[in-house]
């Protein structure tokens, strides 16, 4: 049976460009597992097992295991089509067709049951059993896989919804519908609903911490990092209590995301983000975040040695973890810019004091190779994310020293002309004023706009005001001298 860690599948993912992480992460799968419910368990499961070579068979036979117990016939297809390409010989390679057609015809009944409630309902034209059945009927959908038809059963569900915790309800399962489409933007738009000031309602209130986590996850996946730090680092810490084995804890979010995840999107993106004062701050000084950040201490030391300037070590902890990182379904896609932005701000703070570095000691200070610091410095000039030169004969990085003394005569330049300038049109103002030359406009009466009170710079369409100025004195004149 051909194993994951020699499956072609991985040799043309390098190929695509698709990130494959050789080594073992730092967490245990089952436990890592655990701490989510719902369908996130098959989709990170997934991920790993078209990942990580080393964990793809247990990954992707946890997968199926998971998919199998919930009722979305298009997950579990999906997962044995990985399981196709990755471990042919294995059992669950072949889909169970008597699982797919007795999972179908359960979910046709169950739609049309719902369905058939549903109407009975809009007969008995009673709002709140309305709403309950397009409740369900949303719920349903959502589990089968189904969210076009999930979304539209929670909007038909708005029009019945008669109270703020009826509203917050139906908010909070078009968020997780939305997240798990990617529709990243109908996330943000629900989650600014109830933050609207006729929605702060207790209800609302009591949702802050899924509404700063599900924003900040959105602003994430947009690559707006500093804003999405802004959101984790206020997430509201009664999250991180919650029971993340209890369904009921209505405080639990771990059908999309824990605390643990707060934590570390929460501190690459204040890295990636923020400078040393505002890390200090906003960050290591914030009460709200402090307690996520105890989850994850390695975070909260990165975050130290970046305030400290101890940048190599900072680098060193995240390097670290970075197998881990490409393990997660939400920054598998960004984490290479935002490793890129940190060790960019990182070499921008180190350069300051200098006026000159050499390769050699940029590539010391931050553990790595002279071409790759030389790769780095080039993109980091292309981006404009510093203002240095590159001297590839002595190879060393060259500040741009600014000449105050050529600044300030320049500057002194612009003065003298912008005055000149200014001076010629208020000459220019008062001779025409003097010439008695007036702006009339006969094909509307009463029109009659002088140059108290137009822009000399607006006659003719931005003509030249000189010429203007001319051909109105010289038609005066001509008048003048005829009578």
């Amino acid at each position: 049976m051909t194993t994951g860690n020699d499956s072609a599948y991985f040799i043309k993912a390098r190929q695509a460009g698709r990130p494959v992480v050789k080594d073992l992460p730092k967490f245990d799968l089952d436990q890592y597992i655990a701490n989510y419910r719902g369908k996130t368990r098959v989709d990170r499961l997934l991920l790993i097992g078209t990942t990580a070579p080393l964990l793809a068979p247990e990954a992707l036979r946890a997968a199926v295991t998971e998919a199998k117990q919930g009722r979305d016939v298009g997950r579990y297809e999906a997962v044995v089509a990985a399981i196709r390409e990755i471990l042919p010989g294995d059992i669950n390679a072949v889909p169970d067709s008597t699982w797919i057609d007795r999972i179908n015809k359960q979910v046709k009944a169950e739609s049309d049951r719902l369905e058939t409630e549903l109407k009975g309902y809009k007969n008995n034209l009673i709002k709140e059993s309305i709403r309950m059945g397009y409740d369900d009927l949303g719920q349903h959908f959502h589990r089968t896989g189904d969210l076009i038809n999930s979304v539209k059963a929670y909007g038909r569900m708005r029009d019945f919804c008669t109270t703020a915790s009826h509203v917050v309800i139906m908010s909070l399962r078009l968020i997780n519908v939305s997240i798990d489409q990617g529709n990243w933007l109908a996330v943000q738009t629900n989650v600014q609903k109830l933050r609207s000031p006729g929605q702060l309602s207790t209800e609302a209130q009591q949702t802050a911490a899924k509404l700063s986590a599900a924003m900040g996850l959105a602003l994430l996946a947009s690559g707006n990092f500093r804003e999405a730090a802004q959101e984790f680092v206020e997430t509201d810490p009664r999250m991180a209590q919650a029971r993340l084995d209890d369904p009921s804890d209505a405080e639990a979010f771990n059908e999309v995301m824990t605390p643990n995840d707060i934590a570390v999107y929460g501190g690459l993106c204040t890295l990636a983000s923020m400078d040393r004062n505002e890390l200090q701050k906003h960050v290591l000084e914030n009460g709200k975040f402090r307690t996520y950040l105890e989850l994850e201490p390695h975070i909260r030391r990165a975050i130290t040695f970046f305030v400290s300037s101890k940048y190599s070590a900072c680098l060193s902890i995240l390097e670290s973890y970075r197998s881990d990182y490409l393990l997660d379904i939400h920054l598998q896609r960004h984490l290479g810019e935002l490793y890129f932005q940190i060790r960019s701000k990182a070499i921008q703070q180190y350069f300051i004091p200098f006026s000159r570095v050499t390769f050699a000691a940029l590539a010391s200070a931050f553990d790595t190779h002279e071409h790759t610091i030389e790769q780095e410095l080039t993109s980091m000039i292309k981006r404009k994310h510093l203002d240095a030169r590159i001297d590839l004969v002595d190879r060393v990085l060259l500040s741009k020293t600014a000449n105050a003394r050529s600044d300030v005569h320049e500057k002194a330049l612009r003065m003298a002309k912008d005055y000149e300038r200014t001076a010629h049109l208020r000459i220019l103002r008062m001779e025409m004023l003097n010439a008695g030359l007036e702006v009339t406009d006969k094909g509307k009466p009463g029109a009659n706009t002088t140059l108290e009170n137009v822009g000399l710079d607006t006659f003719h369409g931005g003509a030249s005001i000189a010429n203007w100025i001319s051909e109105g004195i010289g038609r005066s004149l001509r008048s003048g001298l005829r009578d």
